[in-house]
């Protein structure tokens, strides 16, 4: 059975949310107060409606408490933010995720009950930032204030060796999770596994362990 979403607020982070469930065969309601973004998204949703999400008894006709997930991508009202969430809250929807506009309001979010707080723009700059200072970084996922998943582009450093060679987990405390080389990924890896240059190894650990082992291994000019 598809599951059913609601995106409030189609600017360009909820809108790239809509078109991605919507492509993934999901059903899903578009809410905006913008009537010329919900005709750009009418095409692309299950069903797009005008209506203010802050309203109690709008979300009520909209029959939003039986939707499995809502998304709350409101942009820079922060006080809609707050109010639709609490509205949400109240009306026993089973999950929100809700786009914070900075910490304090998180710390709202998280207080009035929301399930999980998105930052998109901070997320981005903190990836894009790991991009520009390292050519061998591909992608950074952030997983907490101190653990981190990378892609590292291998080079000439690590042609031709061995993870066991390498010795990566006793000698940086890092985990090689997947190699990817072309089209084809190789999930936890065998020990005998012979790198070539080009791989994408995705490796998790500390960011400083990870530092240490980009810098080691991976800062070659190749």
């Amino acid at each position: 059975m598809k599951k059913q979403f609601a995106v409030i607020g189609l600017g360009r982070f909820g809108g790239s949310i809509c078109q991605a469930l919507s492509k993934q065969g999901m059903e899903v309601l578009a809410i905006d107060t913008d009537e010329d973004r919900i005709n750009k998204f009418a095409s692309i949703a299950t069903h797009a409606v005008v209506a203010d999400a802050t309203d109690d008894n709008t979300l009520k006709s909209l029959g939003i408490r039986n939707f499995d997930h809502v998304i709350v991508a409101i942009g820079d009202n922060i006080q809609s933010s707050i109010l639709t969430t609490l509205m949400l809250v109240e009306q026993g929807v089973n999950h929100i995720t809700v786009k914070a506009q900075n910490d304090y309001h998180e710390k709202v979010l998280n207080k009035i009950g929301a399930h999980k707080v998105v930052h998109p723009e901070r997320d981005m700059g903190i990836r894009i930032a790991h991009n520009v200072v390292s050519k061998n970084v591909l992608d950074y996922l952030e997983l907490s204030d101190e653990y981190s998943i990378v892609e590292l582009m291998a080079g000439g450093l690590v042609h031709g060796k061995t993870i066991i060679d390498l010795d990566i987990r006793a000698r940086y405390g890092c985990n090689i999770m997947a190699i990817k080389r072309g089209d084809h990924i190789n999930v936890s890896p065998q020990a005998d596994e012979i790198l070539n240059r080009g791989d994408i190894l995705i490796v998790i650990g500390a960011d400083s362990d990870i530092n240490r082992l980009e810098q080691s291994l991976f800062d070659d000019d190749d």
